[in-house]
């Protein structure tokens, strides 16, 4: 009975751990990971990129903060209990920003002006994504 109990109890803790270990909303948490990667990348970048390099890191930035409250809102909203993962469309939408906002930081910045536009204009995009993800309820 004693051994019973006892595996009943280790059965229980990795249950728990495993629940604990499972993030409530997968595509936020890969969105949040993407952005950090970003901001890092942008830190390590030569800063010989007439301010967009910074300005792009600070857009970056909000961008963190508004995947982190977009996270925070959905889990006091009851979003967090849905089991599908959430906002798929968006999250890819992101992704997708993100991986351009990344290739046009690793362009060379000859381009007339053209790619610094370029730059400004995903990170306003991203930030409109994020905004919608902190707005939509589970939607696609």
């Amino acid at each position: 009975m004693r051994k019973l109990f006892g595996s009943l109890i280790v059965l229980l803790a990795v249950f728990a751990a495993a629940q604990a270990t499972v993030p409530d909303q997968p595509y936020m948490e890969a969105a949040l990971a993407d952005l950090n990667k970003a901001k890092t990348e942008l830190a390590a970048a030569l800063r010989n990129k007439g301010g967009h390099r910074a300005t792009a890191a600070s857009l970056t930035q909000q961008a963190i903060n508004q995947v982190k409250a977009g996270i925070s809102f959905a889990r006091t909203h009851h979003h967090a209990t849905f089991s599908a993962p959430d906002q798929p469309h968006m999250q890819a939408a992101l992704d997708a920003l993100t991986s351009a906002r990344n290739n046009l930081d690793k362009a060379q910045p000859d381009k007339g002006g053209h790619r610094a536009k370029a730059i400004d204009l995903v990170k306003q995009a991203i930030d409109q994504v994020n905004a919608g993800m902190t707005a939509g309820e589970g939607g696609r």
